[in-house]
């Protein structure tokens, strides 16, 4: 797990721009708190700022590979999960070896397969190669998008890194947003391929960019697609226990300390379980990390009192992080999550306890394994099996985004986004990619596309938070339930293997068997935690407070300054997450206007 980043100037020698590399590479220091590498040649420059997983004294970036027409170049983030394999191949074909990392078998196997290369990989990466051969840079990131990898076009080639942070240390790149980076922003959905920074793009999920003399190009290696199930029912679940198996097994290979985060609910103890029986079987005992509020409420309980039964069946090392308003509503914080993720997305103190829980891992661990994404997966939300909720022309998750927070921006912002439109604009862009199988009843047909949205439109969002909120702190977390290879595998099964004897996520409960306490098993999904203390919501009054007081604040040119007075001058508690969401949001923008400055257009 790091960060990189990279120039490609077709028209520069960029070692006269070495200092402006140097200013990129240091942008993303958190990311690589263990090693800082910079290459430089001719048209390209390539930086990486390293977090030592594997090989802790081989794996130093960028990686050269010397050819009779010069240094074919490496720079990566993430984990490869089969390279031993790939290794095993690659040694047969004539390659050799001088190091034990993942990033060296990338760079063998580009010799060997060029581009194709991507699909040969399993697991979550983000990389750039440059090869002199043929003047070009290529991109690549995963086929489910967990790693992150941004450029930003140029007149003669393009700036590139795991952050915008790092592009915007070049002097080509502007901050700027436009009416469409506002729409993506507070819609709840974004567009495949687009950042929210004018000019910027995302490397989408199982794409491959090249940029070249003749400008860039995207192709795609992997995509969801639509295919018959063949196996019978208890065929499914036992794939499926295999599958989880041989995933985790992999994800737990590192150099360092290895944690799971522990929820107490059915995906995060799944991935505990099996985790902690494999590295109980090399003599290692498994940490494993939950959080909790001072202030508590039922929910908060729960998840303790869950997390608990879990560590003590699976012989865990076990650890609680309790957090009050006082760490929860800090502005400090709340400017490193807004640094960290580059957006305001307004989920404030599940994105504050989050960044808090991860920072307080670090001190015992270097990589965690999260339940994230067995919701989309398996079928965990309430909207996905309830047919009439699951029947609207939508994004089905967009109930939960767009709950009753009050009106918050000028009406000049409303009628310039007019966000429904794109909201329908971008819902029927999405459904056109799903295909129906053959024999394929209605009912599970709408189930496929439902579990298609969730996929490929939701879960970036979860991968994006987890990234940007875990490295900020240097922390590596895996997500086992994306691998490709298990979604492609429930994503074809009919519905009512997944979704059976009335309980959500039925097919994971089965397949996880006598891992877990009964109690896990028998749970209900329980969403997030976020705190009921009423000295938070002051807190959050008050910090609004404070910017009222200055109204020429730009975040009045997008908040409404009437919402925002009623909403600080009101007495009632904010006693749901939904009811405090107008003042996270306003709040986030505010410190993001101050700390990024970004030019806004709505034309």
């Amino acid at each position: 797990m790091c960060g990189i980043t990279g120039w490609i100037s077709f028209d520069r020698e960029l070692a006269r721009h070495r200092e402006t590399l140097d200013d990129m590479t240091d942008t993303l220091s958190d990311r690589g708190p263990d090693d800082r590498g910079i290459w430089v040649d001719g048209h390209a420059a390539l930086g990486h700022r390293r977090l030592a997983v594997i090989d802790l004294l081989g794996g130093r970036q960028p990686m050269t590979v010397s050819t009779s027409m010069g240094h074919v170049v490496i720079v990566h983030s993430g984990e490869v999960y089969n390279f031993l394999e790939l290794r095993d191949q690659l040694t047969a074909r004539g390659h050799n070896f001088t190091t034990h990392s993942d990033t060296e078998v990338i760079l063998h196997g580009y010799l060997e397969w060029g581009e194709s290369v991507a699909s040969h990989l399993n697991g979550m990466y983000a990389f750039a190669i440059w090869d002199p051969r043929a003047q070009k840079l290529v991109m690549v990131r995963d086929r489910i998008g967990v790693k992150p990898l941004f450029y930003y076009p140029t007149s003669d080639g393009a700036v590139f890194a795991s952050e915008p942070k790092a592009i915007f240390a070049n002097p080509l790149a502007s901050r700027a947003v436009n009416a469409d980076s506002l729409r993506q922003l507070f819609s709840g959905i974004n567009t495949p391929g687009e950042a929210i920074w004018t000019g910027m793009h995302e490397v989408e999920a199982g794409k491959i960019v090249v940029v070249n003399p003749e400008g860039i190009r995207s192709s795609s290696y992997w995509s969801l697609e639509s295919r018959p199930h063949t196996d019978d029912f208890e065929t499914s679940i036992s794939n499926v226990r295999a599958l989880l198996e041989d995933i985790t097994q992999r994800q737990l290979i590192a150099d360092v300390p290895r944690c799971t985060l522990l929820s107490g609910g059915l995906d995060s103890s799944v991935i505990t379980a099996l985790a902690a029986r494999h590295l109980g079987q090399q003599g290692t005992a498994l940490r494993t990390f939950t959080v909790d509020f001072s202030a508590h409420s039922a929910d908060h309980l729960r998840d303790a009192r869950f997390a608990r039964d879990v560590a003590f069946k699976s012989q865990t090392v076990h650890h609680e992080r309790i957090l009050d308003s006082s760490d929860l509503a800090d502005p400090a914080i709340r400017a490193k999550v807004i640094r960290a993720r580059e957006i305001p997305v307004g989920l404030g103190d599940r994105d504050t306890s989050l960044y808090l829980l991860f920072k307080d891992i670090r001190r015992y661990s270097t990589v965690a394994l999260s339940g994230e994404a067995a919701d989309e997966v398996f079928g965990g939300y309430g909207v996905i099996f309830d047919d009439d909720a699951s029947s609207s022309e939508t994004f089905p998750w967009l109930s939960w985004y767009h709950g009753p927070y009050g009106n918050i921006f000028t009406e000049d912002l409303t009628r310039s986004l007019a966000i429904s439109d794109y909201i329908k604009e971008e819902y029927f862009s999405a459904t056109k990619a799903v295909t129906r199988v053959a024999n394929e009843s209605s009912q599970d047909f709408r189930k496929r596309l439902i579990s298609y949205l969730f996929l490929t439109r939701f879960v970036p969002f979860l991968l994006q938070r987890k990234d940007r909120l875990s490295m900020a702190v240097g922390l590596e977390v895996r997500v086992p339930f994306c691998d490709h290879r298990l979604i492609e595998y429930v994503y074809n099964m009919p519905w009512g293997f997944r979704y059976f004897g009335g309980r959500e996520k039925s097919l994971l409960r089965e397949a996880a068997g006598q891992l877990l306490p009964e109690s896990v098993r028998r749970r209900d999904k329980s969403p997030y935690p976020a705190t009921r203390d009423g000295a938070y919501d002051s807190a959050l009054r008050g910090s609004m407070a404070e910017i009222i007081a200055t109204p020429s604040h730009r975040v009045f040119d997008l908040i409404d300054h009437t919402w925002a007075r009623e909403a600080v001058e009101q007495s009632a508690p904010l006693t749901s997450w939904s009811s405090r969401r107008g003042l996270e949001r306003a709040l986030d923008l505010a410190v993001w206007l101050d700390m990024y400055s970004p030019s806004v257009s709505l034309s």
